[in-house]
């Protein structure tokens, strides 16, 4: 029997009431998702308030906090102000104007780089510089950016070899440099900070010599594709064969494509299309279903290890990033895999029998980075839960009464005298990152460095 205009009427509208109530029902779910999520970022901060203030407490002025003995921790014997100068933009992303303005304040007064000590060059590149550089564009204070190109100035004889490679200490007051043997990480993880100094001063040599570098790395890769584990930069030889993604080659491969992004660089752009195929290829390796990243020869393509830990977990990240979410999901699941054995990840894992090679975990932020980075992409409320044990876990095993302490083993949790500054720089951001509204930073118009310090994209 044909139905009448009423009983028509009638269909449409349950339909209409029931789509109405799908769209009330996900809008519920939606205000009590985000009203969840800012009460976890609330938490973040009052965690990393605690482990700030016992910083403040017990090591003001130096680099870094010993959170078990409550001493001060200089690296090279007297204070760069590491984790303040790391620290600041995690400051003022929280709003945390007080102590953000007392940070800022001892930087501008404290920090000199006219001392006579040999400083990796790599790792004041990415901690020092980007944190200078990075504050500078939240805040528009000159001083920050002053202070980023005498730094740059002191760090640029690094690069007198005769490849243009980086050398891997330079001595901030006489510009000597030392050790040669280096890695593709050190050579090839600096575009991002001495480009974006390059920028804002208008000095290209900041940035030809720091392109130099991760063209000369990329320029010795093997016949298939691949880099090494270390190389030497006088004479441009491998010394290691071992490739990955690991630490030592990681952030190798991140500026490649994250050059691309800031600057809109099409040689870098290319080389990520010419790398990631290759990665893919050889170092890619699915056991028992499951997406994990090994080691293999850089020659030959065999496989030499199968091993992955805390330094890998960075890959989704980069995957996602890239335009690759398939992989970047399963690779992720493997990572949250590896956390969950111990409820900690360990520095690294054999992945093919599960058995843990390195325990200590050094609250390391790459795992929470590609979680975040995930849910940016997805917006699948799985990663924020995902991100919540983690930081259930984090706080569980790591808080100490002196701010938030490494573990010298996952297995027993036993805790080690050690917070270095990427903690308060990069872990605890991307932890308050994941549930902060997304107004907080607008992902899309800034690129992070290594060290998790967004650099505004203006050029």
């Amino acid at each position: 029997m044909p139905l009448t205009t009423k009983g028509k009427f009638v269909i449409f509208a349950l339909r209409l009431s029931s789509v109405l109530l799908a769209v009330f029902l996900t809008s519920c779910n939606r205000v009590r998702e985000d009203a969840h999520a800012r009460h976890v970022a609330a938490r973040v901060k009052v965690e990393f308030l605690h482990a700030w203030h016992n910083y403040e407490r017990y090591a003001w002025g130096h680099d870094a906090l010993r959170p078990l003995s409550k001493t001060p921790h200089d690296w090279y014997g007297q204070s760069l102000l590491m984790t303040p100068v790391d620290a600041l933009d995690t400051l003022i992303l929280m709003k945390l104007d007080s102590e953000a303005g007392e940070t800022k304040a001892l930087i501008v007064k404290d920090l000199s780089f006219d001392r006579d000590i040999y400083v990796k060059n790599f790792e004041v590149t990415i901690r020092l510089l980007g944190g200078l550089l990075s504050s500078y564009q939240l805040t528009g204070d000159q001083r920050l950016l002053r202070l980023a190109e005498i730094l740059g100035n002191r760090l640029l004889p690094a690069f007198n070899s005769p490849t243009g490679l980086p050398y891997v200490y330079v001595n901030l007051l006489t510009g000597q440099a030392r050790d040669p043997v280096t890695n593709p990480a050190e050579t090839g993880t600096l575009l991002l900070e001495f480009g974006t100094l390059s920028k804002l001063t208008g000095r290209h040599e900041f940035y030809d010599k720091a392109k130099r570098a991760l063209v000369e790395t990329y320029k010795r890769r093997s016949p298939l594709g691949l880099v090494g584990r270390s190389i030497n930069v006088e004479t441009g030889t491998w010394t290691e064969t071992d490739s990955h993604v690991s630490g030592g080659i990681d952030s190798y491969y991140e500026y490649l494509w994250k050059c691309w992004l800031l600057f809109g660089d099409e040689e870098c752009r290319d080389m990520w299309n010419a790398s990631i195929p290759v990665i893919n290829k050889y170092l890619a390796d699915v056991t028992h279903g499951e997406l994990w990243y090994g080691h293999a020869d850089m020659y030959t393509g065999v496989r030499t290890e199968t091993s992955y830990g805390a330094l890998d977990a960075f890959f989704p990240a980069l995957l996602a990033l890239s335009g690759d979410l398939q992989r970047a999901r399963r690779l992720q699941a493997s990572s949250v895999k590896m956390w969950n054995l111990q409820g900690v990840e360990p520095e690294i894992l054999d992945y093919k029998t599960m058995r843990v090679i390195a325990g200590a975990y050094h609250l390391r932020p790459e795992i929470v980075e590609s979680t975040y980075y995930l849910y940016h992409f997805t917006s699948d409320g799985q990663y924020r839960r995902t991100g919540e044990k983690l930081f259930n876990d984090f706080v569980k095993y790591c808080r100490t009464d002196g701010g938030y302490a490494a573990l010298a083993d996952v297995t027993t949790k036993q805790q080690r005298d050690e917070m270095e500054s990427f903690a308060l720089a990069e872990t605890f951001k991307y932890f308050y990152l994941l549930f902060a509204p997304p107004r907080t930073l607008d992902f899309d118009k800034i690129v992070f460095n290594t060290e998790a310090h967004p650099l505004r994209r203006t050029w």
